[in-house]
């Protein structure tokens, strides 16, 4: 009777432990899994590195444009070619904290012998232009007052012309020094 009651009470705890080594395991392995569910509340900060460029500052390049014109446009290169300066390599890594998403972006920019541009390869687009070299390229002419006033005057609308003051005195008026130095000590 004894024995029984004693294998009965061993059979219970065995089963208790088990279970409880069960729970924990359930236990274990959802808060190991469930860390991602809280994943959103965690602040993860965005971490850009590299250059990052403008498709403005990329379209403003040239053929034989010099090295120091495109560092100008550009900025510093993230990478200089180690056995020849020239092939300059500008390199941009942006990951999101929220959803982890990656944008890479390359530029890889080739000089000739005399340090002018030749070659533009990478993630973004060039202007149409960029085989002009810079001295052959001009800029878009400014319009002339006179084109101003004529289409201010077809529009009807007022000339963005600034003012002349008629006359030339200044609109704040100066003491002399010495009566300023007179002043200090009254």
């Amino acid at each position: 009777m004894m024995t029984d009651r004693f294998y009965e009470v061993a059979y219970s705890m065995t089963i208790k432990k088990k279970s409880l080594t069960l729970l924990g395991a359930a236990a274990l392995s959802l808060s190991i899994s469930g860390c991602s569910v809280f994943d959103w509340l965690i602040y993860k900060p965005d971490i850009p590195q590299g250059n990052y460029m403008e498709t403005q500052q990329v379209e403003k390049l040239r053929i034989e444009m010099t090295k120091e014109q495109v560092e100008y446009i550009l900025g510093k290169p993230v990478l200089r070619d180690s056995f020849a300066d020239d092939t300059w390599y500008y390199v941009y890594h942006y990951k999101s904290g929220r959803d982890a998403s990656i944008i890479h972006k390359e530029l890889i920019i080739y000089f000739d012998t005399s340090d002018k541009l030749t070659k533009v390869v990478g993630d973004y687009d060039l202007a149409e232009d960029f085989n002009t070299p810079l001295d052959q390229s001009r800029l878009p002419d400014a319009p002339s007052i006179e084109e101003v006033k004529e289409e201010t005057v077809e529009t009807g609308e007022a000339p963005l012309i600034p003012e002349q003051r008629p006359d030339a005195k200044p609109l704040v008026e100066e003491d002399d020094p010495e009566s300023q130095a007179q002043k200090k000590f009254e």
